[in-house]
């Protein structure tokens, strides 16, 4: 291995190790108390070298925002591929979600953490970045409801479409929180399903063969 290779795979380690800090620190903190010192600590690092690979805090959380997005699309865009039917598709995005949230649950509670917190503000550039990561997952519900059906609302409008599909998915399942109160007795995997074959129908309804 080359001494440029070297440098570089010690500073990949380096950065994988603050952002394992910081998402420590995140849950056991919150934001308010997640200071970069407190996440140097945790690290084992001087604060000094946080700074030389973040440039401030927003910037790091941002980074674990885009790591778990970035998995997340990976997901997704298997679960779109393949020859299968539409339906077939939209159901598989809506498994993998459910996949993600479970398998992946650290990234989904900071995806959700920033979603839920209203206090929680980034730079402009910082959000678009971002938002970028969240514009390719829809781009991609997008086209499949497209071809699901050409001539329904997800025809008509398949952004508008994918926005309702993918606030449903994320609300079920923040919705799994009250299975021991509003939901006793019922099947929470059963119900998201359900929901999606719901939405489907409703996306579809001026086609001959909506779940087809």
């Amino acid at each position: 291995m080359s001494a440029s290779d070297r440098r570089e795979r010690e500073k990949n380690q380096r950065r994988a190790q603050i952002l394992d800090a910081a998402r420590q620190v995140l849950f056991a903190e919150g934001m308010a108390g997640a200071s970069m010192n407190k996440i140097a600590r945790t690290a084992e690092l001087s604060v000094g070298t946080l700074y030389v690979y973040f440039e401030n805090q927003e910037e790091l959380f941002a980074a674990l925002q885009e790591e778990g997005l970035d998995l997340l699309y990976a997901m997704i865009r298997r679960a779109t591929g393949g020859r299968v039917s539409p339906a077939e598709k939209l159901r598989r995005v809506a498994r993998a979600y459910l996949t993600f949230s479970r398998r992946h649950r650290k990234y989904f509670d900071i995806y959700n953490y920033f979603l839920s917190s209203p206090e929680v503000t980034f730079p402009d550039e910082l959000k678009r970045r971002i938002d970028r990561h969240g514009d390719r997952i829809l781009s991609l519900v997008a086209g499949v409801l497209a071809e699901y059906a050409p001539e329904g609302p997800a025809g008509r409008e398949p952004r508008r479409c994918a926005l309702v599909f993918w606030s449903t998915l994320h609300g079920l399942l923040q919705f799994r929180k009250l299975r021991d109160t509003i939901l006793a007795g019922e099947n929470v995997d059963d119900l998201y399903h359900y929901s999606v074959d719901s939405l489907l129908k409703s996306f579809s309804e001026n086609s001959p063969d909506p779940l087809v």
